[in-house]
């Protein structure tokens, strides 16, 4: 037995759930979710808590067990507290601002790198250096993080590009380390 999936999830006050086959709604403060649950995992809801169990015992079915629960779990939640993930541009002139919902960004290329966030996803910029992604679905806060991140990775001698908070950039020696031996 999967030690996440045989967890039931509460559901906090404020928070609909709809179950309808394999159709999962949740609805909170903070936004919809909706997501379909694969068939070989079956969803119920009892007495303010939701449980997730498998139909059969085969491998696959034991596989989607803890990613189905954890799913139905972010979707909760997403819609109660929401999820945030923080970036930092490091770099000599390298700057965002905010125009209106637009993300403008100067990252050291001959045009300003322009991003509009998707509908239900939030940017906002704290210092000029500092920047976070706000937003119900742990998936959507994620790609958009990595995207923007993608348009000037970290680079190994330098550091420069855009990371995530807290991450460690492993740095290289340059040619001059080399020279030396």
């Amino acid at each position: 037995m999967s030690r996440i999936g045989k967890l039931a999830i509460p559901v906090p006050n404020g928070v609909t759930i709809t179950i309808s086959g394999q159709d999962v709604s949740v609805k909170g403060p903070k936004g919809n979710l909706a997501r379909t649950i694969r068939p070989e995992i079956g969803i119920k809801q009892e007495d303010g808590n939701i449980v997730v169990a498998r139909k059969a015992d085969d491998r696959n079915s034991r596989a989607l067990h803890g990613l189905s629960r954890t799913l139905v779990a972010n979707m909760v939640k997403g819609v109660t507290e929401g999820f945030e993930q923080r970036l930092e541009i490091v770099g000599v002139g390298y700057r965002a601002a905010m125009e209106g919902k637009k993300l403008v960004m100067q990252l050291g290329y001959s045009h300003p790198v322009e991003i509009d966030p998707p509908a239900g996803l939030e940017i906002t910029v704290t210092a000029n250096t500092k920047l976070a992604v706000k937003g119900a679905d742990k998936q959507a806060v994620g790609d958009l993080a990595s995207f923007i991140r993608g348009k000037r990775l970290p680079e190994v001698y330098k550091g420069k590009g855009i990371r995530y908070e807290g991450e460690v950039i492993r740095r290289k020696a340059g040619k001059a380390a080399a020279k030396k031996k």
